[in-house]
């Protein structure tokens, strides 16, 4: 592009994510001439170090189930969803080279499990659309009139019918989601949401917690109470770990989008290391393994039934002395342990910051934007896609999956519209 714009573009997209890039070549599929302006070097930072580095793309579901995983305004993304569902999104990525495969709760991955390639895919798939990259920072919208007619770059104005911005989060700012796109809705007269981590690690007040950090527990089933209603806002099973400040994980992340309210003792985990065993199959199992070292301490004689950092912990919150001769354990002391290993307890202080949650919960108020184009109902030609709407779900590839179906609604009705 030059630094004099002879001729208007028809659809500007800001950010090269994944709604972004959806956005751009589905538009561009419909006969419009498309830029993207991304102020990173390279497209998809964030999208390339998903899924540790593998990229969970979507979820093998229907629309049904992808609503029902959608914690803020899932009927907002019927009219999105509808147009395209995350079996169009596997076939889009089939179509393109990129062979899928279906892991444990319907989430999928590239078969190679590079991220890398995800990116790759899309990056090819708008070049060969022609879709131009300008690697810029934009400084703000022209609005003229209630009507977008373009960008403010560093040293320029780049003039366009139609603007959808696709900017992403707060979550990981390294990656270029440092939330300009809301600075650039609250210019236009939109609304922001409070902005909340989501699916996000905990910090917990327990002070023995940091001494079983680096320890992973599978097989688990972790659930959460709000203190204040004693309600259960979640249970699940999996997987999850400790850390220096409390605990994170593929379960921990799930439940932390059911935690809006958060603050210091409102929220209790508890953990069941043992789910497959009720009490009193878990008590024999107890006392089999006492009756095996009937003259061990009983530090030394849980070795068979639980981790090696977890054991001196359960046993002190227990009220055991870890040197009590295993032939001399009272039945009211083996039900306090059995009680822990069933109701491990965090109490969970806080969350950890934005900036380590994999996606931002709130964001631009989606009553004022059309479902079904993704349009600004403010500001004509102005479109919202992705992370910076107001729209999250639970951990499976259902994030992604909203920002693929926003991206490409608001590119298809960009290039369609007059």
């Amino acid at each position: 592009m030059s630094n004099q714009q002879t001729e208007k573009i028809k659809v500007l997209v800001i950010g090269a994510g994944p709604a972004g890039m959806m956005a751009a070549g589905a538009a561009a599929e419909n006969g419009a001439d498309v830029v993207i302006v991304e102020k990173n070097q390279r497209v998809g930072r964030k999208l390339a170090i998903t899924g540790k580095g593998r990229c969970n793309i979507t979820n093998f579901c229907d629309n049904e189930t992808f609503i029902a995983h959608v914690t803020a305004n899932p009927r907002f993304l019927y009219s999105a969803v509808n147009r395209f569902s995350c079996y169009d999104t596997v076939a889009f990525f089939e179509d393109r080279g990129l062979a899928t495969k279906v892991e444990r709760g319907n989430r999928v991955f590239p078969v190679s499990d590079k991220a890398l390639d995800v990116v790759d895919t899309l990056y090819e798939y708008l070049t060969e659309l022609g879709v131009q990259f300008i690697h810029q920072e934009v400084k703000g919208l022209l609005i003229e009139n209630g009507s977008v007619k373009g960008v403010r770059l560093q040293d320029r104005d780049l003039l366009a019918d139609k603007v959808i911005v696709t900017c992403g989060g707060m979550s990981y700012r390294a990656t270029g989601s440092t939330g300009d796109g809301y600075t650039f809705a609250k210019s236009a007269g939109h609304t922001i949401t409070p902005l909340l981590p989501s699916l996000v690690p905990l910090t917990a007040e327990d002070e023995d917690i940091s001494a079983m950090q680096g320890l992973s527990l599978k097989n688990v089933r972790l659930s959460v109470i709000d203190n204040t209603t004693d309600k259960e806002v979640y249970s699940d099973m999996g997987e999850m770990l400790f850390t220096h400040f409390g605990i994170s994980g593929p379960l921990v992340l799930s439940a932390s989008a059911h935690m809006r309210a958060m603050s210091p003792g409102r929220y209790t985990a508890y953990i069941d290391l043992k789910p497959a065993l009720d009490d009193f199959t878990l008590d024999k199992r107890i006392l089999r393994d006492f009756a095996e070292f009937a003259n061990k301490d009983i530090i030394n004689s849980l070795g068979k039934l639980l981790p090696k950092k977890l054991i001196p912990i359960i046993i002190d919150r227990a009220g055991i002395a870890q040197h009590t001769k295993c032939n001399t354990v009272t039945a009211s002391q083996r039900q306090s342990l059995l009680s822990q290993i069933k109701h491990f307890s965090v109490k969970i202080h806080a969350f950890r910051p934005i900036n380590e949650a994999i996606v931002t919960h709130g964001g631009v108020d989606v009553k004022d934007i059309d479902p079904r184009s993704m349009e600004s109902k403010l500001i004509s030609g102005l479109y919202f896609a992705g992370e910076v709407l107001d729209l999250d779900a639970y951990t499976g590839g259902f994030n992604l999956q909203i920002a693929y179906c926003t991206g490409r609604l608001a590119g298809e009705s960009a290039a369609q519209s007059d």
